[in-house]
């Protein structure tokens, strides 16, 4: 084989190796990305079916139930037009509480039911993260829309 013909051969060698490991570099981070979605787009069927994502919104007032002898707690979460309820069997976090923000990762059950594998609750009184911010203020807005034009408002 001519050193022209070998140096040709390494060359292809190197791009097939450089691209196998892109393609796995690719396949992992696609499988570890996790989507936010709200109540109102799960509603909505925009949220991936048999693929974990995560819901965000607010635990709504009156919701929260815990199964007797067991780490099993039930609850709701809404942005304020949907809800959603989710199950999720472990420790909550200290800051969880009925109408403070709460985002849980996990799967949408055939049921309607999330099934959550971790909930995170907000840090603090002001912090919110911004996704789920943007969320509610847009589910808020279109709650009050419709009743500005039924009243006849001309927006």
């Amino acid at each position: 084989m001519k050193p022209r013909h070998k140096r040709f051969a390494w060359i292809g060698a190197g791009i097939v190796v450089l691209g196998v490991a892109a393609a796995l570099v690719l396949n992992a981070f696609q499988s570890n990305l996790v989507f936010f979605f709200t109540p109102t787009q799960v509603v909505g069927l925009e949220a991936p079916q048999g693929r974990a994502f995560r819901i965000g919104g607010l635990v709504e007032n009156g919701s929260l139930a815990r199964d007797a002898d067991s780490l099993t707690v039930r609850f709701r979460v809404t942005d304020t037009a949907k809800t959603i309820p989710v199950v999720y069997t472990g420790l909550l976090p200290d800051l969880f509480r009925e109408g403070k923000g709460v985002v849980a990762q996990g799967k949408l059950g055939p049921d309607g039911t999330f099934r959550a594998t971790e909930v995170l609750a907000k840090h603090d009184e002001n912090y919110m993260p911004p996704e789920a911010k943007d969320a509610l203020d847009r589910a808020h807005k279109g709650m009050t829309m419709p009743s500005l034009q039924s009243q006849g408002d001309p927006r």
